[in-house]
């Protein structure tokens, strides 16, 4: 199965990675030619277009900022849905808006493609040792054709059932994850301000009903003051925002939701749209003149799980 893979950014770099380490043919672009440079080293072909890199290759991956960049992708001059042709497969792996990716969906499958989506969940440093999950929404055939490219870039695959569902759930496990990391800023709040050990009150968390996987990767870099998550704000207000308005669509009051998109804005004013998202606790930190530091705790989380074949779930 030849591959080409569009979006080399933190996320889909990593991808990217896992799908050459593992010597699938793939075929690679992004705008920026300081992404693309490595990939042409370690032995990927580079493609000069979107519209290019589709005809050469059976299956289309992108990973993608935002939905009005896949958007420009897929339909501008050139691009994806200019090259496509029967049977080829478009997996739309950035985290982006149900409506949206059913509405390219149709385009693709005018041409007699396939479209999927497959977004990804747990962490950059998941993605750069294969051992992230995805879950995958579309035709069950299509998904299971492309399985062995899926159980090397992620442990944990999951077929979620027709196109769009799999985008619903990553909109969901974003938010959960956002409302964890607001409520970690107030839980490390009480903590310092009761004079707690932090170091102890970490490893107490981890050990209690109260864990999460939050709390178990993003409060080891808070605690170093990094921060570094390598996730950027801006992408948690997009992801935010797009799980709000998901529920208003539906007609489904929320209450804690706008909550969460007004504190990551106020957060995005404060500290910069590419700010590390686990900044956000540093908006309590400055409002009660205090710091969350301990000692011994990593200024950027490694993934130090064997690298394995991941398995449908």
């Amino acid at each position: 199965m030849k591959i080409g893979f569009i979006g080399l950014g933190n996320v889909g770099g990593k991808l990217a990675g896992s799908l050459l380490r593992n010597k699938f043919d793939l075929t690679v672009r992004d705008l920026d030619k300081k992404l693309t440079k490595p990939f042409i080293d370690l032995g990927a072909k580079v493609a000069n277009t979107p519209k290019e890199l589709t005809e050469k290759v059976d299956l289309i991956i992108t990973s993608l900022p935002s939905p009005k960049i896949c958007a420009e992708v897929m339909e501008g001059e050139n691009g994806i849905l200019e090259g496509l042709s029967e049977n080829k497969i478009w997996l739309e792996m950035s985290t982006t808006d149900e409506s949206e990716v059913k509405r390219l969906g149709k385009k693709v499958i005018e041409k007699n493609a396939i479209p999927l989506d497959g977004p990804v969940s747990g962490g950059c440093h998941r993605a750069a040792t294969g051992n992230i999950a995805i879950f995958v929404g579309g035709e069950r055939n299509a998904f299971q054709k492309i399985l062995p490219a899926l159980t090397v870039m992620g442990r944990k695959v999951l077929h979620t059932g027709e196109l769009g569902t799999a985008s619903i759930l990553k909109l969901i496990t974003n938010y959960l994850a956002s409302v964890h990391l607001v409520a970690l800023g107030e839980a490390w709040t009480v903590a310092k301000k009761s004079n707690l050990d932090l170091t102890k009150t970490y490893k107490g968390i981890l050990a209690s009903s109260g864990n999460s996987f939050v709390h178990e990767t993003e409060s080891q870099v808070i605690l170093n003051g990094s921060y570094n998550i390598n996730f950027t704000m801006d992408l948690v207000l997009k992801d935010t925002g797009l799980f709000d308005n998901l529920a208003k669509k539906l007609n489904a009051p929320l209450e804690i939701s706008p909550l969460i998109v007004d504190i990551f804005k106020d957060g995005q004013k404060k500290y910069g749209q590419r700010a590390w998202s686990s900044m956000i606790v540093k908006r309590m930190e400055d409002i009660n003149k205090i710091n969350f530091r301990a000692e011994d705790f990593p200024e950027e989380l490694v993934d130090n799980e064997t690298e394995e074949i991941g398995y449908e779930i």
